[in-house]
């Protein structure tokens, strides 16, 4: 008869899961190298302001959210037909 077939089936699966584990563990020691390599190389001021609208507050100015609320209104008039 052939070879025990429960062995066989149990090799293979416990094969499958360290293969798995193996390259999930590997995949996190990389992820947190090129997170660590790019903390380091990187400079705090890459920000960029954010813009003042003519109030002097932030955010957009009245005129783009008047143009917003008459696209919006536009559309929504298209989609009641």
């Amino acid at each position: 008869m052939a070879p025990d077939l429960t062995a066989m089936g149990l090799e293979l699966v416990l094969l499958g899961m360290g293969t798995v584990f193996a390259f999930l563990t590997l995949l996190v020691f990389v992820t947190s190298l090129m997170s660590r390599l790019i903390i380091r190389f990187s400079s705090a001021e890459t920000l960029n302001p954010v813009p003042l609208s003519a109030t002097g507050q932030p955010g957009p100015s009245p005129a783009i959210l008047a143009a917003v609320a008459a696209a919006v209104r536009r559309y929504r008039d298209g989609q009641a037909q």
